[in-house]
């Protein structure tokens, strides 16, 4: 394991850079959002996500590459909610109506703390604070990143609160298996082991309708590349796949694989829902790692997650937290060389 200081926030705090490596795998985090700034598979000469070289861009530019979102990831429509029977007003950082990966100040934009580190892991921990966001409760969070053998992104997210509140974490990562998103991603083939997804409204708010995949664009139950057209333009996904209606034990949800490397991922998590975002919106003002200019449909994302707007929809898996229980969500990245 190596440490450097790779940049400082506005109000002064020093942000380090961690690199780590095993199993053909090297992944450089930040303590700023508990980021993966860069992941690398060996003999692949290009990195595998979409990120930068200076922190300064990722204050300015980033829509949340590599970190780690929450305390509620995804979207809760007006940011407003009943809990307990009480209501919360959290933060409407979305089109200034509805609440995003936490808020404008949510955990993905914080500073943690390193708690322990090795040639192949790190673990760093965060207090968001009572009131943070609107949030109710203190909620304490590790994040500890591992690179198992075979070439496996590991990643365990654990939570403990001194009063009832949310807890929904997401890994945020945009993945390009092909040559790091100098190009775009719709020739990559994709599987989503889901028979159903969350329809949304204009807002991407979930309509409350669970609709099954079938005789639709999003049935990816069998492998296919994700470029679709419907009407002259590239199908728009930024969609919850629903795979379980809870919390489970470690189950495969999606494989890709890259058009001109070959390079395969599977993505195994313990998560009920996914959001797969295939970056439609990504339009980066500045030179993305090496210097790559990353454009619409750069890069994906897989975000294992609770479903979004859950706390409006009893029927939706919940992200509720009691003191005394422990949120523990674990995801891998597995890789496979073409």
């Amino acid at each position: 394991m190596s440490s450097e200081q790779f940049g400082t926030t506005e109000d002064g705090h020093s942000v380090d850079r961690l690199s780590i490596s095993n199993g053909g795998l090297t992944a450089d985090i930040l303590t700023w959002g508990a980021v993966v700034q860069n992941l690398e598979l060996e003999g692949h000469d290009a990195p595998l996500v979409l990120g930068f070289d200076g922190f300064e861009d990722y204050l300015q530019h980033s829509p949340f590459f590599g970190a780690t979102v929450g305390r509620y990831a995804n979207r809760i429509r007006d940011g407003h909610f009943l809990l307990e029977g009480e209501p919360v007003q959290t933060d409407r950082n979305h089109l200034g109506k509805h609440l995003l990966h936490g808020g404008a100040k949510g955990v993905g934009r914080r500073i943690w703390s390193l708690q322990a580190t090795g040639d192949d892991f790190v673990a760093l921990t965060l207090r968001d604070p009572e009131g943070s966001m609107g949030f109710p409760g203190n909620l304490d969070l590790q994040c500890t990143y591992r690179l198992k053998p075979n070439a496996v992104f590991s990643i365990e997210i654990t939570g403990r609160t001194d009063r009832t509140t949310l807890c929904n974490l997401a890994h945020h990562s945009y993945f390009n298996l092909d040559d790091g998103g100098s190009g775009d991603c719709l020739e990559h083939r994709i599987m989503i082991a889901a028979g159903a997804y969350l329809p949304v409204d204009d807002e991407l708010i979930p309509t409350g309708v669970v609709q099954p995949v079938d005789d639709t664009v999003f049935d990816f139950r069998n492998a296919r590349v994700l470029w679709h057209e419907e009407n002259g333009s590239q199908t728009i996904y930024d969609h919850n796949f629903c795979l379980s209606a809870t919390r489970g034990q470690l189950q495969q949800a999606a494989w890709v694989q890259g058009a001109k490397t070959g390079i395969e991922m599977d993505v195994w998590t313990t998560e009920p829902g996914l959001q797969f975002y295939a970056g439609h919106k990504l339009d980066v003002p500045v030179s993305g790692l090496g210097g790559r200019t990353y454009g619409a449909f750069a890069g994906f994302c897989m975000e294992p997650q609770i479903w979004p707007d859950s706390p409006n929809r009893n029927y939706f898996p919940q992200a509720i937290l009691h003191p005394g229980e422990t949120y523990r969500q674990v995801t891998e990245y597995r890789f496979r060389r073409g």
